[in-house]
């Protein structure tokens, strides 16, 4: 099943470097399992992974256990929509990659917020 962006057209991969996504694919998709909706692509700055950090979600520790080396400022992450959303409302939002971030994240952020953190992919 083809996956869909938030500008309507096919989604694109965030990374493969390091592999990210709920399904470790290099996509933000969904199928609708994914419990924490990792759909939004970001660049993430120190700003938004100590902000993480700070809410509870510490991303840049690395998990070998897990085969997470942890993330650093510049990586591209696919991130929960309701974390994204938490820190853009504390002004500490990330840049987004529109192109690779599932459409399933507009039920939890206004595109026009995306919008005013888009980068190109």
């Amino acid at each position: 099943m083809q996956q869909i962006n938030v500008l309507g057209t096919e989604l694109l991969s965030c990374s493969q470097d390091p592999v990210t996504g709920y399904y470790r694919t290099g996509c933000c998709e969904s199928h609708g399992d994914d419990p924490g909706l990792h759909v939004i692509c970001c660049r993430v700055t120190e700003e938004f992974l100590e902000f993480s950090a700070a809410v509870g979600n510490d991303l840049s520790t690395p998990m070998p256990q897990y085969g997470f080396a942890g993330l650093r400022p510049g990586d591209q992450w696919c991130v929960c929509a309701t974390r994204w959303a938490e820190a853009f409302e504390a002004q500490r939002a990330c840049p987004v990659v529109l192109e690779a971030t599932h459409v399933s994240a507009l039920e939890y952020v206004a595109l026009d917020d995306l919008r005013s953190h888009a980068v190109a992919p």
